[in-house]
């Protein structure tokens, strides 16, 4: 899987992990560089709270264009060290 965003591959990776139609990449696949830390949270009632990143690619930033879990609750660990994506990112084989 590939996601690309403002013509630029953001992250690819053999390894995801699909939830509710999400991809998950391992943040290890993921370019070195795009992500910056974001102070927006949200809270998902059986996966836990969400953190953001925020995209920045060629000098354009894609606010809280990608999510994680830091500490997903055990019904979706499997989703633990990764990083998925959306507003505008293209994620596809």
């Amino acid at each position: 899987m590939r996601a690309t965003w403002n013509g630029t591959v953001i992250a690819e990776s053999d390894d995801i992990v699909e939830v509710e139609g999400n991809a998950y990449f391992p943040v290890s696949s993921v370019r070195d560089g795009v992500l910056s830390e974001s102070p927006t949270t949200s809270v998902c009632p059986w996966k836990g709270t969400a953190s953001y990143y925020s995209l920045n690619v060629d000098g354009a930033t894609n606010k809280d264009a990608a999510w994680y879990y830091p500490a997903p609750k055990e019904a979706a660990a499997q989703i633990k060290d990764r990083v998925a994506f959306w507003k505008g990112v293209t994620v596809s084989e």
